[in-house]
């Protein structure tokens, strides 16, 4: 099942990269300026609060989805 947590996880794995080669692209002024933005769209205020709206609005956590009730018999299953 794929959490929240586990989805945040793995974009902030990303988001330490690409910050990790702006700082060293970049000049230190508009480096913390890209910072900035980067994290506002993928913190609290972006990707995160977006997460945590969609998991209370749908229940995205384990045991609330619409998983299958009967077992499946297509295909030689049961």
């Amino acid at each position: 099942m794929v959490t929240k947590e586990l989805i945040v996880e793995l974009v902030n794995d990303r988001v330490r990269q690409v910050l990790l080669v702006a700082e060293a692209a970049l000049p230190s002024s508009q480096f913390q300026a890209f910072r900035t933005v980067v994290l506002n769209h993928f913190g609290r205020n972006g990707l995160v609060g977006d997460l945590e709206f969609l998991d209370g609005k749908l229940g995205l956590q384990a045991g609330n989805g619409q998983g299958r009730n009967t077992p499946c018999t297509k295909g030689g299953g049961l």
